[in-house]
Order: C-alpha cells, then structure tokens, then sequence
C-alpha cells in the first residue's frame, strides 16, 4: 500500500462504515474503505490500464485519464433511508480535500471529481449520485506497461527515415544501471538489426526523466547506455567497436515531465546511427 492509499485510508472517516452483502467479488476501494450508510456493492470493475473522461461543467469537453481503473455501483438496501445527494458530493469533495487534493468540478445535486497529487502520483476521483445509486471511478494514473516491442524492422524503418529509434523494452530499476532479465526480447531485436545491417554502427543512448538531480541523471543515462552497449556485446555477440554508449540524462525529453505518464516516456534508450 503506497502513501496515497494510506492517506485516504486515514482520512475517509468522513464516510460511515455500512456493512452489507455485497456483489460477489466486489469491495470498497483501498482509498475509500468505507462508504455512505445504507448501500452495498452492485456491480463492480477493475482494469490495470485503462481510461475515463472525467466530467466538467462543459458538457462538450472532458478531462481523460488512464491508468489502473476501478468502478463501484453502490446501491441503496431495501427499506434503508437514501441520504440527499447534497450529503453524498459533500462528503467526497471532503474526503479530497482533507487529503490534500482539489475539486475539479462539482454539481452539489448530482456528482463531483477531483484529483489527489502526492509523491508524483496523480488518482483522480469521480463520484456520481443517481436514483438510489452512488457510481465511484478511480483512476491511478501511470504509464502503460509496453508488452509489444517494436522488431527489427521496424527499427531500420525508423533509423532510416529520421535516424534514430526510441526502445521501451529495455528495463533498469530505479536509479541503478544494470540491464535488467525481461529486457532480452527487445535486445534480440537490436542484435538481429545489426545482424541483417553489417555497416551499420550504433550510438546506443540512455534518457531519463527529470527526477532527480541533473548531474545524478547525467551519470546514470551514460552507465545505462554503456550498459546497454555491454549487454549487446557479451550476451549477443554483437561487436564492440559497432557500439558506442552515450547518456543525455533529461535534456531531451519527449513528453512533460509533471505527471508519470510523461516521465513514463522519458525513461528510455534510443538508438542513434552513426
């Protein structure tokens, strides 16, 4: 459980505990462990990457979010008292608010959102009243774990037409250099581009986000970029001298900064043609 669910957690005695039968499968989410009295679970959904356009007072626009979604339908039980839905949007605007977070937007007789930042994570939180019914959508936002590499040919494509290719699959821990297992799928394709190109030679660099000191950052995009050389040599018999390790730390960034989605697409080795 990170800082953002222990502090909702914490905070969200503003909302009564109800125990109730609930949908099979169904509970409260860890940032609202508890919820208005009287209701149950209904339905519920949670998808590990996924999308919601919250709401503004302009019904033409929304705001999108993507990361790991989750939706409740919480339904009112037989014979208990529906509290007003003015009780309902105020308690959530509380809940946010006392967790340091602000509101987006808010209707008092019907729904309000707002998002949380905290340690660079956003969640963003909606909540909707209707007929005996409460929907919650929550939306940690981060970046999208990237299953699908792009091949070998696809990286000639792209070295050929601007001269250099972003990589995604190349994976390191947090501030540490060292090449890391689940990483080989994408090396194999870097080493097979350099198989099928005899001529071709490399600057193998190492970006990463703007967390962090410049000079910290400096350092450890050029260990990655060596180390990504390295690895091409000793695990795929790549030959040095068509390699050549460089690191640009954040000065070259390919999204914002402020939010994890973009630090996401900073965090990466691109492949340079000599």
């Amino acid at each position: 459980m990170n800082r953002v669910t222990l502090l909702f957690a914490s905070l969200l005695c503003v909302l009564p505990a109800f125990a109730q039968a609930d949908w099979g499968g169904c509970k409260d989410h860890p940032l609202f462990p508890t919820r208005m009295p009287g209701y149950s679970i209904r339905d519920c959904k949670t998808e590990e990457f996924g999308r919601y356009e919250f709401w503004t007072a302009n019904a033409r626009t929304t705001l999108p979010a993507e990361g790991k979604f989750t939706f409740i339908k919480y339904g009112i039980v037989k014979g208990q008292q529906e509290p007003s839905a003015v009780a309902i949007v105020r308690n959530y605007e509380n809940a946010i608010l006392k967790a340091g977070g602000k509101i987006l937007h808010s209707v008092p007789t019907w729904w309000v959102n707002g998002k949380i930042t905290k340690d660079g994570q956003e969640v963003w939180v909606q909540a909707e009243r209707g007929n005996g019914a409460i929907w919650l959508r929550i939306v940690e936002k981060k970046a999208m774990e990237q299953f699908i590499q792009a091949d070998a040919a696809a990286m000639g494509g792209d070295l050929k037409t601007t001269g250099h290719v972003a990589v995604y699959g190349i994976y390191f821990d947090t501030n540490k250099s060292e090449v890391k297992p689940d990483s080989k799928p994408a090396l194999e394709e870097i080493a097979k581009l350099l198989k099928q190109t005899p001529g071709l030679k490399l600057r193998v660099v190492g970006h990463t986000d703007g967390t962090g000191s410049l000079d910290a950052n400096m350092k450890l995009s050029q260990a990655r970029g060596e180390a990504v050389a390295q690895a091409l040599v000793s695990q795929h018999g790549v030959a040095a001298s068509r390699l050549k390790g460089y690191g640009v730390g954040p000065l070259a960034p390919v999204a914002s900064n402020a939010t994890e989605e973009g630090r996401g697409k900073n965090r990466r080795v691109e492949l340079v043609q000599e």
